[in-house]
């Protein structure tokens, strides 16, 4: 059986790192506004990891940031 181990769409691999940081803070705002989160800084962390994208301090403080912003 074949199984599908990547999304299929063209270009899916292009964005930049700060591309992707921008859409996971999307998500993670989006995440909050519902009520899903309630730990913020925790959750950035952890989705910044599971992305294979830097989990720093900074990254996570900057993605929390944007989270808050709005």
């Amino acid at each position: 059986m074949d199984t599908q181990d990547e999304p299929i769409e063209e270009g899916h691999d292009e964005a930049s790192i700060d591309d992707k940081i921008v859409g996971l803070a999307e998500q993670l705002r989006g995440d909050a506004d519902l009520g899903h989160v309630d730990d913020l800084t925790t959750m950035a962390r952890q989705r910044l990891e599971e992305a294979g994208l830097p989990a720093d301090d900074a990254t996570t403080d900057a993605v929390v940031g944007a989270v808050r912003r709005g």
